[in-house]
């Protein structure tokens, strides 16, 4: 029989729909292909086909060559010039356009992925996360910073399958993430914890649902997954700020990226489309008491979610997830391929 699910942080409900359910190996995915009739604006030599730098990480003993670059987006979805301008027009709200949009290429390498890639690149795209994060708060403009990555046409990626990522500043704070900030808010007033730290402690006693751990993280299989292989990354120490993440936790989470990919990459096919966004603490500069308990209630986290069916009409009209994978399953395959 089916089951109906929900989501403890964002009280979303989510249909695990057995009666139609697959395999877990059944959802291996089709080859990303990648454009020859264009040079790769990512690759080295071609940074003139992008923006200037914003930053790069580069290795000084080997002529400079870059190991990792940002710079704006050549379409940006805000811009960074001007003011926000709040107006009213009776029930409906305008604010301009303001914000950043940012690109990090994380490799120089074209057919790299995360599988394949060396930790110490890990590392330097998570430090490129927290840098830039760390910048783009001191903007008082911005009330969230978004990283996410696309990639894959399933995904909304472009033709582009060069490893990047992307960083958008708003002058709003997102309806998703104010969500779980108001639910994890909710909690604490409650019963005084931090939801993401009571649903760590619950599986791990479980177990069920882990998919990995290690000094630092843990990777879960979350109770209501909207999507096949959906997966979350938690610090197991509580944090509200990937900001204050440490040279150690950044190392420790590193090797769980590579080998969570592996398992993925080991299941899904080498090169699965998949979205993978950074839930951070909102910028907390904006106004005395904003977000107040937020320290104590929030607890960052990554999502992780493999593009492998597609929302249709139910989903649209309900705000209902149907997954056919339980959660379980996904996280007893992920665990073998793993530790294989």
């Amino acid at each position: 029989m089916s089951e109906i699910r929900k989501n403890p942080v964002t009280n979303g409900w989510i249909i695990i729909s057995t009666e139609r359910a697959k395999r877990p190996r059944d959802y291996h995915a089709e080859e990303i292909p990648d454009r020859v009739d264009v040079p790769c604006p990512f690759c080295p030599g071609n940074e003139d086909l992008t923006p200037g730098e914003i930053f790069s990480y580069r290795a000084p003993e080997d002529d400079g060559k870059w190991w990792l670059r940002g710079f704006p987006a050549q379409a940006p979805i805000l811009k960074i010039e001007g003011e926000i301008d709040q107006k009213g027009f009776g029930i409906y709200d305008h604010l301009n356009g303001i914000g950043a949009h940012e690109i990090i290429v994380e490799t120089p390498d074209h057919h790299e992925r995360y599988a394949t890639m060396n930790t110490n690149q890990i590392e330097k795209i998570l430090w490129a996360y927290r840098d830039r994060i760390i910048d783009l708060k001191r903007d008082k403009r911005f009330r969230y910073i978004l990283v996410f990555k696309n990639h894959g046409k399933r995904a909304g990626a472009s033709d582009i399958t060069h490893l990047h990522s992307q960083i958008i500043a708003l002058p709003v704070t997102p309806k998703k993430i104010k969500e779980e900030l108001e639910n994890a808010r909710f909690h604490y007033k409650l019963k005084e914890r931090c939801i993401f730290c009571d649903i760590i402690d619950q599986e791990l006693q479980l177990e069920d649902r882990v998919i990995m751990k290690t000094a630092h993280f843990i990777a879960l299989a979350p109770w209501a997954p909207r999507f096949p292989f959906e997966t979350w990354i938690l610090p197991l120490k509580h944090s509200h700020d990937f900001t204050q993440i440490s040279k150690e936790q950044v190392m420790d989470l590193s090797y769980l990226i590579r080998s969570l990919f592996r398992g993925l990459s080991d299941i899904l096919g080498a090169d699965f489309s998949f979205n993978q966004i950074l839930h951070d603490s909102p910028n907390l500069i904006m106004q005395e008491g904003y977000w107040d308990t937020i320290e104590k209630d929030f607890h960052w986290h990554f999502e992780i979610i493999p593009r492998l069916t597609d929302i249709a009409g139910f989903e649209w009209g309900t705000g209902f997830y149907i997954n056919h994978l339980p959660p379980e399953y996904a996280a007893k395959e992920l665990r073998k391929a793993i530790y294989k």
